[in-house]
Parts: structure tokens; sequence; C-alpha cells
């Protein structure tokens, strides 16, 4: 294992510690010596920091480290970034400095008492659309966004409640397929403040940070106004606070173990938080899960007189084939058959997800219960083919291949590097992980094993990052020590795993080798913004 030190960010150079210790220097050198990529780099901080002292280092990291890295893959969505008028971007970190002073999303209570309130004196907003409400340990944000450009593609209004963000607060609340604009994210948080203000008056506890987004997004939708909500749960379901909406159908995307400390440490204990979303009379579109799970949910429906799709049953993928920028399928929706889809997705499990927001969709308009025949395949095929889902197998560089995926448990892992061997084919793969205090990160990191050559282990600037000695312990108990290297600063390690994937002079002439970042989603937002990938 090799070791280089400092911490992310730090102001000066001189105050890093001393390189070196038990290990070997993973880049030996004399540790008083400065080089001038960390001159440039802290240059850039102390420019930066007076604008905005949270992104001023990953500014400098990706002003230093884009021209290491390759150029930028061929543009995907563009995500929003700070906004370019320093009153909105002053107000909108305001709002957020607010927002985060109220319990995290990370600090649960179960109950609905608080949400329900405030829907309450806000006229219950979330009872104005109807709706698709997901639950899922993995693909529900993948899912809901497919769901959402079938919606766009047959010409309604939607709106998107996803979580987390990839790299602005305001991805969580989409209109029509945008995340909201900033000054309207700024007016709908300031609208609803009175409100918030009288029920946190009237609560043992006020409102969450994950409350109060809910509320927003429901009176955004509500005075849009949309004509169909796809809402994400944050955590669970049945005490979710985004299930005070009534949606008639319900996606249970795949169940695996996730937040064992609050959902429980089975799949049918987990299954019995999350089928707590299936309301009376709904339509359940389950996607495949294991026999106990499953059999869960079906209890469920059968309690609440809801109508159960299942995949592999009434709808699923009858064949796929890698294609150039993602996978041609066929699919069997509840109506029938749609030949001939492009998904510019990667991976059995994006396929998957293509076919259960399908059904989602179908199921909304009726078709498989009321009426027996497909949608229009061709606006099907249309919407499908316009997907995009940041940070989830995303190529943000090439020369060599920098992939992100947002991959933070074991089952998430699996799937992804099942994908990555099936549509990249690297003869060499770096892997740069920087994961998250309370997930399965020994499981993560067993699932990457297989497919990674070496892996940089590194940290994100989020307050439960694993610190990188932690993780790199954990990674040798994999890896064995000569594949594992720990690089603290995320810039750095991303640089370092470029290097270790070059290393192979003969395969990196003809695009065999590649970078894969991932572990969290603030991991992956992070170094979206090193990489140009808001630019």
């Amino acid at each position: 294992m090799s070791d280089s030190t400092g911490a992310p960010g730090s102001p000066d150079p001189a105050d890093r510690p001393d390189e070196g210790g038990a290990g070997q220097s993973a880049r030996p050198a004399d540790p008083g010596a400065v080089s001038p990529a960390d001159v440039a780099f802290e240059s850039i901080v102390d420019n930066e920091t007076d604008r905005d002292p949270d992104l001023a280092v990953i500014e400098a990291g990706s002003r230093t480290l884009r021209a290491s890295v390759g150029p930028a893959a061929s543009a995907g969505e563009q995500l929003p970034g700070t906004p370019s008028d320093p009153a909105v971007a002053e107000a909108l970190r305001e709002v957020e400095k607010e927002l985060l002073d109220r319990w995290p999303e990370t600090r649960l209570d179960p109950s609905l008492a608080r949400i329900e309130a405030l829907m309450d004196v806000l006229g219950e907003p979330q009872r104005g659309y109807p709706a698709i409400h997901l639950t899922g340990t993995n693909g529900k944000t993948t899912t809901a966004r497919m769901i959402e450009a079938l919606f766009g593609a047959f010409e309604l209004r939607t709106g998107r409640f996803s979580s987390p963000h990839v790299q602005s607060i305001t991805e969580r609340i989409s209109l029509d397929g945008r995340p909201i604009a900033p000054e309207r994210f700024v007016e709908v948080y300031r609208d609803l403040r009175p409100y918030l203000d009288l029920v946190d008056a009237a609560q043992e506890h006020r409102l969450s940070f994950f409350e109060v987004l809910t509320a927003m997004a429901y009176a955004a939708f509500a005075d849009a106004p949309v004509d169909v909500a796809v809402v994400e749960v944050g955590m669970g379901g049945s005490w979710d606070c985004t299930n005070v909406i009534d949606a008639g159908v319900a996606v249970l995307t795949p169940i695996a173990l996730d937040h064992t400390d609050r959902l429980g440490d089975t799949p049918e204990r987990i299954a019995v938080e999350k089928a707590g979303i299936i309301k009376s009379g709904a339509t359940v579109v389950l996607a495949g899960q294991t026999v106990e799970a499953a059999a869960v949910v079906l209890r469920r429906a059968v309690e609440v007189d809801a109508t159960v799709a299942r995949e592999g049953m009434e709808f699923g993928v009858l064949s796929r084939e890698v294609a150039v920028g993602g996978q041609l399928l066929t699919l069997r929706g509840l109506g029938g058959e749609y030949p001939d889809v492009f998904l510019p997705l990667h991976g059995a499990h994006m396929a998957r997800n293509a076919v259960v927001a399908l059904a989602a969709v179908e199921a909304f308009f009726g078709i498989g219960a009321t009426r027996a025949r497909t949608l229009d395949p061709e606006i099907v095929r249309q919407a499908f083919a316009t997907v995009t889902s940041p940070g989830r197998l995303e190529v943000v560089r090439t020369g060599p291949t920098v992939l992100l995926d947002a991959a933070h448990n074991p089952a998430g892992a699996a799937a992804t590097a099942e994908a990555v061997e099936e549509a990249f084919g690297f003869s060499r793969l770096i892997g740069v992980v920087g994961a998250t205090v309370g997930k399965d990160v020994r499981g993560l990191l067993d699932a990457f094993e297989p497919v990674f050559a070496e892996v940089v282990v590194t940290r994100n600037s989020g307050s439960r990052a694993v610190d990188p000695d932690e993780l790199a312990a954990l990674a040798v108990e994999v890896f064995g020590e000569d594949r594992v290297r720990v690089e603290p600063r995320l810039d750095d390690a991303i640089e370092a795993a470029v290097s270790l994937a070059e290393e192979d002079g003969e395969a990196a002439g003809y695009g065999g080798v590649g970078v894969l970042v991932t572990g969290s989603v603030i991991t992956v937002g992070e170094a979206r913004l090193l990489l140009g990938g808001e630019s």
C-alpha cells in the first residue's frame, strides 16, 4: 500500500504533515518540497475562497486537474452549478444554510406528524395532482428520470422529486425535466418560511431538512401546475415524509441491504418499510426481488386491495444487445412488446430500470388494466433515447476514459462492476473510492475487487466521509497491500488513478484503460465538478 498525506483543501502546503510513515510513500519526495501543482492549487483556493468557500477547493482542483486527465467526453446533461448572478448565488447559499441548520437527512424520527401538519397549513398541495411514488434500494433515481422522460414525450407536465443531489440542491426538484431555477427555489422557500415557523413552534422537534425540501417540491408542483408528480422516497417508505402523497402507482425497485441500522437487517424487514408506500387501490409495479422481499410486498398489496404487476411475469426485458453508447432493447410492457428501443445507458440493471419505468407509465395510463394495447412505440423509443442519468456510469473524460458511478452499497457496486466489464471491456481499470460512514464499505470493495487492477482510496468533503486511512485498511484486506494507494485529496486521487491506468502504455494506446470514481454520490458529484461536468 502506498500513502500520500494532506488534508482536502488545506490552505497552506506547509501545514501538511510530513509524507511517509510506516508504509512507503506513493510519491517519494522531500517532505518540505512544494510542487508547482500544489502552488497552483493553493493560489486558486486563495482567489476563490471569498466567492464560495465550499466550492473553492473543487474549483481549484478542477483547473489544475483537467489538463492532466484528457479531453472531456461529449456533453451529457448539464447539471446546475453556482448561479452566474452573484445576488442569486448568495440568496441560494443563504437558503441552503438555513436548510442545513435543520435536522440532517441522516437524523430520522419515524413520524409523519410534522410533515402532515405542514401540508395542512399549506392547503394540502400534494393532493392537487396524480403521482407515481418510488422506493427501493437501488435504481430509484434513474427509474424516476426514465418515467419523467416518458411522460414528457407524451406531452405531460412533470414534477420530479429525487435525492440526494449530485452537484446542486436545486436538482432535487425538477419541472418538465429540468432542475428548478435557483431564483424559483429561493422564492418557494421564502413563500413557505412563515408556515415553517408556525409548524416548528407547535411541534416537539423542528421540521427537518428533508421535510422542508419535500414540502417545497409539493408546493412547487402545485403552483406550476404539473400534470403528474414523480416522487422518490428519501429512505424507507412507511414513515418517509414523502409518504403524505396518495400515489395511484407505487414502484418498488430492487430491495437489498442498505441503511440497515434504520430499516432492518434483512431484505424482508426492509421490504416491510418500503411496502408502506402502497396505498389502497393502487397499482404496484414490482421490480425483480428476492422471494422473501416479494412475499412481503404481495401481502401488503392484498391488505390494501392493490393490483400488482411483477417483473418477469407481467412485464420484463425480452432481449438486449450492447450497442455503441448504450444498448438496444426489446421490452415487454403491460400492453405488449416494444422492439428496437435504444437506451443510452449501460448495464443489465439499466435495462431492468427501463422496463420498470415503462410499466409504471403504462399503469398510470390504465394499460394492462382497462386498455389492452401498447403506448405509441415510436414515442416510447424517442423518450428512452433522450434519457440521461448523471453519475451513473457516466463518461466524463476520454484519454483515458474516466467514468463516474454513484454506487454506494454492495448490490449497486456489483451491478456497476458487471456493467463496466460488459460495456467497456477495459484491460486495466483503476478505481477511485471515497465512501460514507455507516455503509457496508467492505462489501462494496469486495464487489469491485474483480474488476479493479488497483484502487486509490480518498475522501470527499462531506462530514460523514470515511477517513482515508480507515478506508485503506479495509481495502488492503480485500485487494492486498500492493494494489492500494491513499490520496486524501480527491483531485490528487483522480490524477494518481490516471497515471496508474496509463502505466500500461500499450493498452492505453488502444483505449483499453480506464478510471472509475465511485463510493458515494458526494464523491461522484465533487469529481464531476473537478472534471468539468458542469461546463
